[in-house]
């Protein structure tokens, strides 16, 4: 979902991509990540798709030079992120987290700015793993109902 929401947003803010195309590819490549992939493997899937998103965009395969480093830096950013905000794992907090940085990574490498607006959790408490105050988007006053 991080990478399918990054395309539609690239695509909104000018970004040059055949959107039907790059959402199927996505899919494709997405399926692949299994779930629990944070901890069994170390790479979360949300940073993981981050990366997808911008090979995709970029044009990347095994072979590429510049794009094939950028989608790497970018999963890196993205996990980096991710991986310093610690765990156990919240899919909704970690895909916040990728999607946060893969705007600032494409604006910054790409120069296609995308809207990110901040973002409150407001159902925290539904977690019982959630790690509170240190998640950048807990909202301490929560209405539970």
């Amino acid at each position: 979902m991080v990478g399918a929401a990054l395309l539609t947003a690239y695509r909104n803010a000018g970004g040059k991509i055949d959107l039907k195309r790059a959402l199927s590819e996505m899919v494709s490549r997405g399926k692949e990540i299994p779930g629990g992939s944070c901890g069994f493997w170390g790479a979360c899937g949300a940073g993981i798709s981050a990366g997808i998103y911008l090979s995709i965009v970029t044009g990347a395969t095994p072979l590429a030079d510049q794009a094939w480093g950028l989608s790497n830096q970018m999963t890196s950013s993205a996990l980096a992120r991710i991986g310093a905000v610690g765990g156990p794992r919240c899919c909704k907090r970690d895909a916040y987290l990728a999607i946060s940085e893969a705007v600032r990574f494409t604006e910054e490498k790409l120069k296609i700015p995308m809207e990110w607006t901040d973002i409150r959790c407001t159902r925290s408490w539904q977690n019982h793993h959630c790690i509170r105050e240190r998640c950048p988007f807990y909202e301490e006053n929560q209405n539970h109902g």
